[in-house]
C-alpha cells in the first residue's frame, strides 16, 4: 500500500483512475480457486444482528456447512450434527459482511485482487464496480472465488456524454443508435447493471440528454437489466426517475430535495438510493487503521483528514437529503465510490451523523446493498445464504464505529487470514 493518496470521497471519480499504488508492494499472494470445507461448524454465544432490521438475538447460535448458513437460532435450540466443530463467540457481536454497492476498482488483475483482499480485511464481503471496467478482467474475477477476497460485481463500461479531459473508460455517446449499441454490448457481457452518468461536471461538459438517458433505460430494460444513475441536480434526478431508472448512485447534491421528489420516490418502493456521501469536512481519528499499513502510510492517511468548511457545506446538503429520504421510508443502500477499502466504515458513521439509526445503517450496508447488487445469497445471516459475516469486539448498535473493531471476518464460511494480509502489506509478521 505504498504511495497511498486517498482523496475525499466527493473527488473519487478522478482519484479512482490511478491504481498504481496497489502495485507498489510488488508482492501478491497466489490466486487460486478457494476450496470449501465440508466440515460443519457451529458458532455460539454472540449477539447476532441478522441485517434484516430484526431485533438482535442474544446468545445466538448458527451452523455453517459447505460455505453456507444452514441454521440460525439461539444457543441450545439447534440440532447440531455430530462431530461439528464449535466456535465460542461469547461477548462478541456478529453482523453480515458489509456490502459496498458503489466502487471504482482496478482493471488489471493483480491490482484488482489486491483491492478485493483489502476490502475483505475490513469486513466487506462483496463490492460492485460501477462503470469504468474496461477489458475482461472484472468479468473473469467475478466468476472466481478468490481466497481472502470480497466478491465482485460489475457494470462493465457505463454510458455518459462526451467528457473531454476526463476518463474515456465509459462509452461517450451522442446518438440514440450509439446508446443502443453500447447497452447491447454490455448486455452481451452479462453485466450486473447498466450505469449512466447525467452530470455536466460544473458546466464544463455537455451532459447526457433526456433523449439519450431515456434510450439507455429503455434498451437496458429490453435486455432485462436494471439501470443506476449518477446524478447531481434535483432536476435530473426527477428526469431520470420519470424515465424509469432503477436506482441512484448518488443522491441530489445541488440543493435540498422537495416534497415532489419525495412523493415521486414513494410511488416506487423498490427504488434504492446509494447516497454516497462526500467527505464530511471534519477531522476524524483514523488510528484504527494504524495496524493495516506502514507508519508512513498511516501518517499520510491521518493528515488528509482535516476540517474544511467548504466540504462541510457540500456534505450538509447531501446529509439533509439523506435524512429526508430515510424519514420518508425510501430504501437506502451503502456505496462509497472510489477504491478506498475502509471507506464503508466512515460512510456508515456519516450516515448516522445524517440522522439514520445504527440499525438502519446496518440494513443499508448489508441487505439493501446486496439487493442493489442483485446478490440473492448475501446481505443477511439467514439459512441457505453464503456464510459471509464479521465478528466484532463491540456492539455497533451502541456506536456505529464499533464496526471497525473487527475480531474476525468469514467469507463463504472460511476465515479471512487477516494476519497474513496485514503482514504482507506492512512488511511485518502475521499475528
Amino acid at each position: 500500500m505504498q504511495g497511498v493518496n486517498w482523496q475525499s470521497r466527493n473527488e473519487t471519480f478522478v482519484a479512482c483512475l490511478s491504481v498504481a499504488w496497489w502495485l507498489a508492494t510488488g508482492c501478491f499472494a497466489p490466486v487460486v480457486v478457494e476450496a470449501q470445507s465440508a466440515a460443519v461448524t457451529v458458532f455460539e454465544g454472540a449477539r447476532l444482528i441478522a441485517g434484516d432490521g430484526s431485533a438482535p438475538v442474544s446468545d445466538a447460535a448458527f451452523i455453517v456447512e459447505n460455505g453456507r448458513f444452514t441454521a440460525v437460532s439461539r444457543k441450545g435450540q439447534l440440532k447440531v450434527p455430530a462431530g461439528a466443530a464449535h466456535v465460542d463467540l461469547t461477548g462478541k457481536t456478529v453482523i453480515p459482511a458489509i456490502v459496498d454497492a458503489h466502487k471504482h476498482l482496478a482493471v488489471t488483475r493483480d491490482a484488482l485482487v489486491d483491492q478485493l483482499q483489502h476490502l475483505a480485511y475490513y469486513g466487506v464481503g462483496a463490492a460492485m464496480s460501477l462503470g469504468q471496467d474496461t477489458g475482461d478482467v472484472a468479468f473473469q474475477v467475478r466468476a472466481e472465488n478468490i481466497p481472502n477476497a470480497a466478491r465482485l460485481r460489475t457494470a462493465g463500461r457505463g454510458i455518459t456524454g462526451p467528457e473531454p479531459g476526463r476518463t474515456e473508460a465509459p462509452f461517450w455517446v451522442t446518438s440514440e443508435a450509439e446508446v443502443r449499441k453500447d447497452v447491447g454490448e454490455m448486455a452481451a457481457k452479462k453485466v450486473d447493471i447498466i450505469k449512466i452518468w447525467v452530470d455536466d461536471r460544473d458546466h464544463t461538459v455537455t451532459k447526457l440528454s433526456p433523449e439519450l438517458y431515456r434510450t439507455a433505460i429503455d434498451e437496458a430494460h429490453k435486455h432485462h437489466l436494471r439501470v443506476i444513475a449518477h446524478i447531481f441536480t434535483l432536476e435530473d434526478a426527477k428526469g431520470v426517475f420519470r424515465a424509469g431508472v432503477d436506482a441512484f448512485a448518488h443522491s441530489v447534491r445541488d440543493k435540498d430535495i422537495d416534497d415532489e421528489f419525495i412523493k415521486m420516490m414513494k410511488t416506487r418502493p423498490n427504488m434504492i438510493v446509494d447516497p454516497n456521501l462526500p467527505d464530511r469536512g471534519v477531522k476524524v481519528d483514523r488510528s484504527w487503521l494504524r495496524d493495516s499499513m506502514t507508519a508512513a502510510e498511516f501518517q499520510k492517511v491521518q493528515a488528509e483528514s482535516k476540517d474544511d468548511p467548504k466540504a462541510q457545506q457540500f456534505f450538509g446538503i447531501q446529509s439533509r437529503n439523506l435524512a429526508k429520504l430515510n424519514a420518508a421510508g425510501i430504501k437506502i443502500a451503502l456505496g462509497t465510490d472510489g477504491p478506498i477499502p475502509w471507506a464503508a466504515h466512515e460512510e456508515m458513521a456519516d450516515m448516522v451523523a445524517s440522522g439514520m439509526t445504527p440499525a438502519q445503517v446496518l440494513v443499508a450496508a448489508t441487505r439493501n446493498a446486496a439487493e442493489l447488487m442483485g446478490l440473492s445469497d448475501a446481505g443477511t445471516i439467514t439459512a441457505r445464504k453464503s456464510a459471509d459475516f464479521v465478528v466484532l469486539d463491540a456492539n455497533p448498535l451502541d456506536d456505529i464505529t464499533n464496526t471497525r473493531r473487527i475480531a474476525t471476518v468469514y467469507l463463504r464460511g472460511t476465515e479471512v487470514d487477516r494476519g497474513a494480509l496485514r503482514a504482507r502489506w506492512t512488511g511485518g509478521t502475521s499475528r
